[in-house]
């Protein structure tokens, strides 16, 4: 029996310890490039703060109100009726102002995905060698834990809401770089040649031709990415960022049922009415190609 437990384990002469490195690695970083990190982090927590004033700064009724109008113009009456009554209901619940920090924290990551995301996107398309480089590395992302990704930025930029943006934003792009790059690909090659027999440039092919033409498609991306950034919220609570994911951290350890119950339900909310509206908006830009 001992036999076969020592046959079973791994042999101790084969170690390598990678952790080591990656410790040095880090320290070089913050030795080397501590202030860009310092900058990003300063400029991506200014942001963030902006967003949460405002959001805290429009009057609880204004919120409802700008919610019923998206509901009714990308859906209908009903739709928007019920969408604002549902934000009501997460208000009732006493959770107002984790709403709103959820939603800064989840609106940068999406800005700052939109921002670097359709770029590379728009690149791919032009530049094989890219597409060949960033594919693999899109399915490896998306492949990955949500988990992981706080490791790096905790590492980094240390525990807080900063992190909790980097780690949102580094798991919900890969959905827009993907469908920006399929939209412009996909628009027809015949529309490409007859800008350029026009004399437009290939800039002007892309901003008037092939970025319109694509806009349902990215519009999808942009739909996608931020859901994803939205299941990240829960996720990230566990580095400090506060909201409604935090609430639902703080349940589970409690085991509070009821705390867990409202905050969980908030976050599905939220998501459900993001989800509609967004691919409302996608269905709207549908119909004149249709």
């Amino acid at each position: 029996m001992q036999q076969l437990l020592f046959m079973g384990s791994f042999p101790e002469a084969i170690t390598f310890k990678v952790g080591i490195y990656v410790d040095w690695l880090v320290k070089w970083l913050m030795h080397n490039f501590g202030d860009i990190f310092n900058a990003i982090s300063d400029g991506i927590l200014w942001v963030l703060l902006k967003i949460e004033e405002f959001l805290l700064w429009v009057p609880w009724w204004g919120i409802l109100l700008v919610i019923f109008l998206l509901g009714w113009r990308y859906k209908k009456i009903t739709a928007g009726l019920l969408y604002a009554f549902l934000v009501l209901l997460i208000g009732s619940f006493g959770l107002w102002g984790y709403m709103m920090s959820t939603l800064s924290v989840v609106l940068t990551s999406v800005v700052i995905s939109l921002i670097v995301g359709i770029p590379i996107g728009i690149l791919m398309t032009y530049k094989d060698k890219l597409e060949i480089i960033v594919k693999p590395t899109l399915d490896a992302m998306q492949t990955m834990p949500g988990f992981v990704y706080l490791i790096p930025a905790v590492l980094l930029f240390g525990m807080g809401m900063v992190p909790a943006v980097i780690a949102t934003t580094v798991y919900a792009i890969p959905p827009v770089i993907r469908l920006t790059n399929l939209g412009i690909k996909n628009v027809s090659k015949e529309m490409v040649e007859a800008a350029h027999s026009f004399g437009s440039s290939n800039w002007q092919t892309l901003y008037k031709v092939q970025l319109p033409q694509a806009l349902p498609t990215i519009m999808t991306g942009i739909n996608q990415t931020t859901m994803m950034a939205l299941s990240m919220v829960v996720i990230c609570s566990m580095i400090g960022a506060r909201g409604l994911g935090m609430e639902v951290l703080i349940a589970i350890n409690r085991i509070d049922i009821a705390r867990g119950f409202e905050s969980g339900v908030s976050i599905v909310i939220l998501a459900i009415i993001i989800d509609r509206i967004t691919q409302g908006i996608v269905n709207r830009h549908k119909v004149p190609q249709q």
